[in-house]
């Protein structure tokens, strides 16, 4: 049989690489044997495969290797490179650009690609994602409010800070941010009734004018009420220390006490300064020949507990006395007053063993010692000596430096204080309300 005629003539023009429209569809699908379908068109007849790269020059890449443009082989696994998200193994994918669950080992977590939907992990059977209820209660200030410093309270950096808007603001300084967080321990939340007792061996330390401005302080800077009691069995002057608004004392609620049944009740036996903070007067009538009894402190001080939130007692100089017994066995915090003199050191430091003798050691180790009228730069007594010797026996040891305005012993304002003064009252309040998380309610006192 004849051969075919040869054709005679120029070669077939050689089409480049870059050019052959079969590599430019770098994402060729197969059919079900594996053989390329020319001009990248589907075989609608078979199961679509992986989709496959290719080369520039139109090759299919070796399985497990990498092709010269840096791409995947989707026959193979997907490999470690940075930057590169895993892609599940035997798996049949739609599109390359919908997202696809992350591929994970024996014991991994189910991971979900960026933009993907979490879905339901088929290898963990017995399973079940139960959507996180959501409820009104989700919102919270702290959520839907956006949170900011607080601004400086006072000085140039308030200053600075009112000037520019709001926009400069250089925070509070280091006695600032003491002081803050002084007033929030004084503000902590009280439950129940607290009581504080203020005592001392000596007279003329300060015992009174120390119950007055703590009281004060204590009032001006809560919200709830707080009154001061004076549970001297003699003449007291604790009523002096506030505007006198009745002429009531002690001696008449305890007489009324039957008909008490109301705050309004008993606001109309005390004084009130404007600090809010309230004084019950002892009976200061010279014909009085009965004095002030342990049943009597006993009973006005329950009447008192179910209105206000912390009674100060004033206590009389006298430790054997049978009002003494009482404001003892009730008291949360004792405070002993102290002078900076070594006579006034002695007597308070004498307190403390009488208190120690007679069974009150528990209380005198959370007790808080105060030395009142600290001079700058006067007398020979060491104050260091003073403090370390106090810090030995009490849980807190505070000094309140001399102020002009104590001086006087007339009616307490604390805007005439000076500002050390106000700042080591603050310190004193700060202590005592230290006790307040460990403090009895009412109910369990009784």
């Amino acid at each position: 049989m004849p051969s075919p005629p040869v054709v005679s003539g120029p070669p077939p023009p050689q089409i480049p690489a870059s050019q052959n429209p079969v590599s430019q569809n770098h994402w060729a699908p197969q059919n079900r044997g594996g053989s390329q379908i020319s001009g990248g068109a589907q075989n609608l007849g078979g199961a679509q495969n992986n989709w496959v790269p290719q080369n520039p020059h139109g090759q299919f890449a070796p399985e497990g290797q990498w092709n010269p443009q840096n791409q995947w082989n989707a026959q193979n696994q997907w490999g470690p490179q940075p930057g590169q998200w895993p892609q599940p193994q035997n798996q049949h994918q739609t599109h390359p650009s919908q997202p696809q669950p992350l591929g994970r080992g024996p014991g991994d977590a189910l991971m979900v690609a960026p933009g993907a939907m979490p879905a339901v992990d088929p290898s963990r059977t017995g399973e079940h994602l139960v959507p996180q209820q959501v409820s009104s209660l989700d919102l919270g200030s702290s959520l839907l409010v956006r949170s900011g410093n607080a601004p400086p309270v006072s000085g140039w950096r308030r200053a600075l800070y009112s000037m520019s808007r709001g926009r400069l603001d250089v925070g509070n300084s280091a006695t600032q941010q003491r002081r803050l967080a002084l007033t929030a321990q004084v503000d902590q939340p009280l439950a129940g009734c607290y009581r504080v007792a203020v005592l001392s061996l000596k007279g003329g330390v300060g015992k009174t004018t120390t119950t007055a401005t703590l009281g004060s302080t204590f009032a001006e800077i809560r919200g709830d009420r707080v009154i001061a009691i004076d549970a001297n069995p003699d003449r007291g002057t604790l009523g002096q220390k506030v505007p006198p608004e009745t002429t009531a004392t002690v001696r008449n609620l305890l007489r009324d006490i039957q008909s008490l049944d109301r705050y309004s009740d008993v606001r109309a036996y005390t004084s009130q300064n404007v600090h809010r903070l309230e004084v019950l007067a002892s009976d200061s009538d010279p014909a009085a020949s009965e004095a002030f009894s342990g049943e009597d402190y006993d009973r006005a001080a329950s009447l008192l507990e179910k209105f206000y939130s912390i009674v100060i007692t004033d206590c009389g100089t006298g430790l054997m006395h049978s009002a003494m017994e009482s404001i003892l066995q009730g008291t949360d915090t004792l405070v002993v007053v102290s002078s900076a003199s070594v006579d006034g050191v002695r007597s308070a430091s004498a307190t403390l063993d009488w208190l120690d003798a007679h069974g009150y050691r528990e209380l005198v180790a959370k007790s808080v010692a105060v030395v009142n009228g600290v001079r700058p730069r006067a007398g020979k007594v060491d104050l260091h000596k003073v403090v370390e010797h106090f810090e030995q026996r009490c849980a807190r040891v505070r000094t309140i430096p001399f102020d002009p305005h104590l001086e006087e012993g007339a009616e307490i304002e604390l805007d005439r204080l000076r500002g050390r003064t106000r700042k080591a009252l603050l310190e004193v309040a700060a202590a005592v309300a230290a006790g307040f998380s460990d403090a009895p309610t009412a109910s369990h006192r009784n």
